[in-house]
């Protein structure tokens, strides 16, 4: 064929499905070739080529007898598997679920099988979706623990949704779905050169997700390009792609105190040319500061996650039928950084205090009564004051780090998130 299949763009490969240029079964086989070319990246856990090669068949038929679905008809993406697609597992990288197979779609997965979209796998991620490094020790090819960054694969491709960053950034598929609770569709994507989008947490259904926690839970759509992620948004949402802001109009704020702390040189030196460019081409930028944003943070932040991952996986281990508890789940996380956080936090709702550990409860519930409101305010406020549409940051102020249990540690994954 005269198309790189394994380099088109979601908007691109719907279009010339459309135009009869190409076939689903050659996108499809293209996407598997180089799923099993790839797989010492570790990006999947589940590689469903006979159903991904079937549905492909049946699009293609569909296509020719002028059943053409919808906008993604016949389009090859992968789903993170913490997100229900009916018949495959659905084990949130954590060995105590290798068994659960969902009988149902969660809505997101849902939503893009109904455009027409054709899952080809379910990828790794950091186990539970609580971390953001990919070094995921309970799934991973022998000798080769960690999902990889296809652009360096000695360094990692950030998390927890590592697999859909991978399989994208590596060309099996243009776009899939991660799920982001404090960084992980962002910092992935961010970390393998793509484009990924946290919409407004309840924009998209969190039903059929394992969960951290329903306060920040969020699936995302992450792809190669902002045409991509905003057809995913759009077919998700349930609303139109929105036309191209006129950047003349446009006003980014820049707060540099703290998004612009502790940056690596490299970094620094991108973001200073990407904001010329964003200049020549129009765009306002203004300069502001938000000097409580920190702080308000760090009340928000921790404590609801901990006090939430806790009620929200009990729940739904026993709403979907896993078949197992929270405790027989913790018993056997495979990664050393998840199985201390949920022994020594998440099961006793507990926080780290100056003296030993504290009940995390009095802090949820002071984060969500009185410091997420005001955090709320607080970007309200600057956004009105400043008459700014948006803020403009690194996503993580450094460059991804090598692979191994070292990207694992607390200070690591704190600085890998400090913006996000």
């Amino acid at each position: 064929m005269p198309y790189d299949l394994n380099n088109l763009t979601a908007v691109d490969a719907a279009r010339l499905l459309r135009d009869g240029a190409i076939t689903s079964v050659a996108l499809v086989d293209a996407a598997i070739a180089r799923a099993e070319q790839s797989a010492a990246w570790n990006a999947f856990i589940t590689l469903d080529a006979a159903g991904a090669r079937a549905a492909a068949r049946q699009a293609d038929a569909d296509r020719a007898a002028g059943r053409a679905g919808g906008a993604l008809h016949g389009v090859p993406i992968v789903i993170k598997d913490n997100i229900h697609v009916a018949g495959l597992p659905s084990t949130a990288g954590t060995p105590a679920l290798k068994g659960f197979v969902p009988t149902q779609h969660a809505p997101v997965a849902q939503a893009l099988i109904d455009a027409g979209a054709i899952v080809v796998g379910k990828t790794n991620m950091h186990e539970l979706a609580f971390g953001v490094t990919g070094y995921n020790e309970g799934f991973h090819v022998p000798g080769m623990v960690g999902v990889r960054n296809p652009l360096d694969p000695s360094r990692i491709p950030g998390g927890s949704s590592s697999g859909t960053a991978t399989a994208i950034a590596s060309g099996v598929v243009a776009a899939g779905l991660g799920s982001d609770t404090g960084a992980s569709v962002r910092l992935p994507s961010a970390y393998t050169n793509g484009v990924a989008l946290r919409p407004t947490v309840h924009r998209y259904s969190q039903a059929g997700i394992c969960p951290l926690s329903h306060t920040r839970d969020t699936a995302g759509p992450m792809a190669r390009t902002v045409a991509d992620v905003a057809l995913l948004h759009s077919v998700i949402g349930g609303a139109p792609v929105p036309a191209p802001a006129v950047l003349k109009d446009v006003r980014l704020g820049i707060c540099r105190n703290p998004f612009f702390a502790n940056l690596d040189a490299d970094t620094l030196a991108v973001m200073a040319a990407a904001f010329m460019r964003l200049q020549a081409a129009g765009v306002t930028l203004v300069e502001l500061d938000m000097p409580a944003l920190s702080a308000l943070d760090a009340e928000v932040s921790f404590p609801v996650v901990i006090v939430e991952a806790h009620d929200d996986l009990v729940d739904y281990l026993r709403t979907w039928n896993t078949g197992v508890t929270i405790e027989q789940v913790v018993a056997q996380i495979a990664s050393a950084d998840v199985k201390a956080i949920y022994e020594s936090m998440v099961l006793p709702k507990t926080l780290p205090g100056p003296t030993g550990p504290i009940d995390a409860r009095p802090a949820y519930a002071h984060a969500m009564q009185t410091a997420r409101p005001a955090l709320r305010k607080l970007y309200a406020d600057t956004f009105a004051q400043h008459r700014i549409d948006a803020l403009a940051f690194p996503t993580s102020p450094i460059v991804p780090p090598r692979q191994g249990p070292e990207a694992c540690t607390p200070e690591m994954m704190g600085r890998m998130i400090q913006n996000t």
